[in-house]
C-alpha cells in the first residue's frame, strides 16, 4: 500500500471513529420532552423509562422537607392552563431529593426529568423556566403614564 493510501485509510477511520462517539453520545444523553397531555396519552409505555416533562407546578400541592440529603420535594404538575383544568388524570405527582431551584414555586413552569415508576416520576433534575412576559413594576408604571420613563 502506498503512502498516501495509509494516509486515507487513517484519516478515514479517525472520521469514522469520530462520528460513531458523536452519535452514540447524543443517543445516550438524548430524553424525550413531553407535555403532561402527551405523558398522559402514553404513560403505561413509559413506566420505568427516564422521560422528561414539562408543565406547570399546582398551586398547594409542594410539600417540603429538609434533612442531610438535601430537601425532599414532593410536587404535583399539570398541563400549562390556568389551573383550572377538571381532569386531575392528566396531574402527575413527581418526587424529588436535592437542591431545588431559587425560582421554584407553586404555579411556576418546570421541566422535570426523571424515572416515571407508574405512579410517581422520581426527578433526578427538576429546572424552572423564567417568566416569559416581563411586568412592570407599580413605580414604573406610574413613571410611564406620568409621561416619564423608566430609565429617569
Amino acid at each position: 500500500m502506498t503512502r498516501n493510501g495509509k494516509f486515507a485509510l487513517g484519516a478515514l477511520l479517525l472520521v469514522g471513529a469520530i462520528a460513531y462517539l458523536v452519535y452514540a453520545g447524543v443517543q445516550q444523553g438524548s430524553v424525550y420532552y413531553f407535555t403532561i397531555g402527551e405523558f398522559a396519552a402514553h404513560k403505561a409505555d413509559l413506566t420505568n423509562q427516564g422521560v422528561r416533562v414539562a408543565g406547570r407546578v399546582a398551586a398547594g400541592s409542594v410539600q417540603k422537607q429538609t434533612d442531610a440529603r438535601g430537601t425532599q420535594l414532593r410536587f404535583t404538575i399539570h398541563d400549562f392552563t390556568d389551573g383550572t383544568n377538571a381532569a386531575a388524570a392528566t396531574d402527575l405527582p413527581v418526587e424529588f431529593t436535592g437542591v431545588v431551584p431559587d425560582m421554584f414555586a407553586e404555579g411556576r413552569d418546570v421541566i422535570v426529568e426523571g424515572t416515571f415508576t407508574g405512579t410517581v416520576l422520581h426527578a433526578q433534575q427538576v429546572m424552572t423556566s423564567c417568566p416569559s412576559k416581563y411586568e412592570a413594576g407599580a413605580q414604573e408604571q406610574a413613571k410611564r403614564a406620568a409621561g416619564g420613563t423608566a430609565a429617569d
